[in-house]
């Protein structure tokens, strides 16, 4: 499995020949490593909920590479009916997409937008299972996520302000137990700023966890003993 960030919540998950893209904010991000005519050969588009710096690019890259999207209900209809020719897949919290041994199981997060809740996304196949937190606060039902679907690998937001800070996803490490966390969702913006190895070091000096600090456009490939 391999792990691309491309600044703020967006990220490219490669699990063997299926490319998932989630939360594709390129154009208006100055941390993007590539512009959305350089994104291709994508199966799937994670969404997490409707807010632009999360659903982005999302329908000018659906177009290009004939992805199918995956987000919540409300949001995916709203989606069709302002664009032609998308494939969405529109699911609710709870929810579990499949393709081939890969399973997308959509959850809940604590964040406010409309048209529909805020949701986070766990992908779990043979080389591991992912949890994208998607925007949101700290809640105890992180604990529930990490016993039901042993996660590997974490996403956390740690830049404050819209979510969770560094010591509030530091107690969501501790919640989910991954075995590998990687922070998003920081210094996009002024107000989120956040120094990601202060992250690092604290979550590795209480936790068994190691942390991943990627740079934008930095791919990490990640095995996990089984």
């Amino acid at each position: 499995m391999k792990v691309l960030w491309l600044g703020h919540a967006a990220f490219i998950l490669t699990i063997k020949d299926t490319r998932i893209l989630i939360d594709p904010f390129i154009s208006g991000n100055s941390m993007a490593p590539v512009k959305v005519s350089e994104i291709k050969n994508i199966d799937y588009i994670l969404v997490t909920h409707g807010h632009a710096d999360h659903l982005g690019d999302t329908k000018a890259i659906a177009l290009a590479t004939g992805a199918k999207i995956i987000t919540s209900f409300d949001l995916g209809s709203k989606l069709t009916e302002e664009e032609g020719g998308l494939n969405v897949i529109g699911m609710n919290i709870g929810g579990t997409y499949i393709h081939d041994n890969i399973r997308i199981t959509m959850v809940h997060s604590f964040h406010v937008t409309e048209p529909s809740p805020s949701t986070g996304f766990i992908i779990k196949s043979d080389e591991g299972c992912v949890y994208h937190a998607g925007d949101t606060g700290l809640f105890g039902d992180m604990k529930l996520f990490g016993r039901v679907f042993g996660i590997d690998v974490a996403i956390l937001p740690i830049g404050g302000y819209f979510t969770m800070d560094i010591p509030q996803a530091v107690e969501a490490v501790k919640l989910i137990n991954p075995k590998i966390a990687i922070p998003m969702h920081y210094n996009t913006f002024p107000v989120i700023e956040a120094d990601p190895y202060i992250f690092k070091k604290i979550v590795e000096e209480e936790t068994d966890t190691m942390v991943i600090v990627l740079k934008p456009g930095e791919e990490k490939e990640i095995i996990l003993e089984k």
